[in-house]
């Protein structure tokens, strides 16, 4: 277990603008975070002053996916000497890489921000699964997937059931858990008088990488810079809390399942 690892996982919606950078200064401040993911950087050379200015001198060490022009970009940026983080691979939309800590038992992790089109949605997915297929287990994937799992993640009923079916198929074919997210239902807002809610950014997860981080807790935070809301991962044992329990499709394929139910 990643003993004291926080992890913030964020859409932007930026780095261009001086204040965006410091609020995520001061929220990397007030939580001690070793790790951040941020996604739509928008910026397609990632310089290191920029870097320096938006988290500071104790992330001393980074990687990142330009964005095109103005569109996407993904910025993976740890401390250390509290993780590293090796055997980097970089796709169309998503950075992967090997994390190990002090003790713990390394595992690979996904940062994505996932496409807006239908068409370009399809191929996201099928690089998820080419993604799967480097990334041996344990594996944590998570960002903003610009796409919902099940009609309750948004507040409306204007649902793309299409695309909401290929995602869960994903999650199902791959045996992803999805982590859950304490604080607030929506991560997504488009800010109007009545506004529009979606569950766009999420935490999955491989049995076992839950296995090694059964007491992680996320937790949604509130933003005054993106309509994006910022996703805090912590690690670290958490407080007894009344877990929802969430069935799994896929275990109904596993062998022996229909056997152990019945024997209950």
């Amino acid at each position: 277990m990643d003993h004291g690892l926080e992890i913030i996982v964020w859409n932007v919606r930026g780095l261009n603008a001086r204040a965006r950078r410091h609020a995520i200064r001061t929220l990397l401040d007030t939580t001690g975070a070793s790790i951040v993911r941020l996604q739509e950087t928008k910026i397609e050379l990632l310089c290191s002053s920029i870097v320096l200015d938006t988290l500071g001198s104790e992330f001393d060490d980074y990687t990142y996916l330009p964005a095109l022009g103005t569109h996407g970009g993904i910025l993976l940026a740890w401390k250390s000497r509290d993780v590293s983080i090796s055997d980097t691979l970089f796709t169309n939309n998503a950075i992967s890489a090997r994390v190990a800590t002090a003790g713990g038992t390394p595992w690979w992790i996904t940062v994505v921000y996932g496409p807006q089109d239908d068409v370009a949605k399809v191929a996201f997915l099928e690089e998820l699964r080419e993604i799967r297929a480097d990334c041996h287990s344990p594996w944590m994937i998570c960002g903003d997937f610009n796409l919902i799992l099940r009609s309750e993640d948004k507040n409306t009923d204007n649902l793309n059931r299409r695309m909401m079916g290929k995602f869960r198929r994903l999650v199902n074919d791959l045996a992803l858990k999805e982590v859950y997210l304490n604080g607030r239902r929506y991560t997504w807002s488009n800010e109007q008088s009545l506004p529009t809610l979606v569950h766009l950014d999420r935490v999955l997860c491989t049995s076992d990488w839950e296995d090694g981080h059964g007491e992680c807790h996320l937790t949604c935070l509130a933003s005054v810079v993106s309509d994006h809301s910022p996703l805090l991962l912590d690690c670290a044992p958490a407080p007894v809390l009344h877990r929802r329990f969430h069935f799994e499709d896929h275990w109904l394929r596993l062998d022996g399942f229909h056997e152990t139910v019945a024997a209950a």
